[in-house]
C-alpha cells in the first residue's frame, strides 16, 4: 500500500486562515446508533413522547455525536489528516445549540495561532472549530489544537 503523502505541512497554515467542510444531515439513525455504540439511552435522545415535552419539543443528538461527526467532517477538508501527528486536546468547549434530527450541519475552521515546537521538528495548529448548522445557528465550538508535521527538507 503506498504512502499518503500530506498536501499539506505545519508550514503551509497562518493565522487567520479558514476552512469549511462539506455539509452532512444528521437523521433519527445516527442519533439511534450513537446512543447504542455509547450506551446513553438518555429519553432526550431517545423517547419521541419524553422529548416532545422537553424544552426542545423533539428528539436532540448527543453532545458528543455532534462532537464526533465534527471530527469527520474536517477530515473531509483534506487538509488535516495526512499531516497530522496527534490531537492535542478538547478546550474551551461549548454546547450552544442542539443538533435536531433534519439538521444539515458544517464545520468552519479557523487557525488562530501556528507556533513550531520547542524541538523544531514538529508544528502546533491551534485550531478554532464550529460546528454550524443549515440555519448558521453555531451548535457547539472550541479550541481543537493539533500537532502537525513539518515540511521535510528538500521538499
Amino acid at each position: 500500500m503506498p504512502v499518503v503523502k500530506p498536501k499539506y505541512y505545519f508550514e503551509d497554515f497562518q493565522a487567520g486562515d479558514r476552512f469549511v467542510s462539506p455539509a452532512r444531515t444528521i437523521g433519527l439513525a445516527e442519533i439511534g446508533l450513537f446512543a447504542g455504540l455509547s450506551g446513553d439511552y438518555n429519553p432526550i435522545h431517545t423517547d419521541a413522547v419524553f422529548s416532545a415535552e422537553s424544552q426542545f419539543g423533539e428528539r436532540i443528538a448527543h453532545g458528543v455525536l455532534g462532537l464526533s461527526v465534527l471530527t469527520g467532517l474536517m477530515t473531509r477538508t483534506g487538509v488535516f489528516e495526512a499531516g497530522t501527528i496527534a490531537l492535542l486536546g478538547i478546550e474551551q468547549w461549548r454546547f450552544q445549540a442542539p443538533v435536531k434530527a433534519g439538521d444539515t450541519v458544517r464545520v468552519i475552521i479557523d487557525i488562530e495561532e501556528t507556533r513550531p515546537t520547542s524541538d523544531g521538528a514538529r508544528g502546533v495548529l491551534v485550531r478554532r472549530v464550529s460546528l454550524v448548522n443549515q440555519r448558521d445557528e453555531v451548535c457547539q465550538s472550541g479550541v481543537l489544537p493539533l500537532l502537525m508535521k513539518r515540511r521535510p527538507a528538500g521538499e
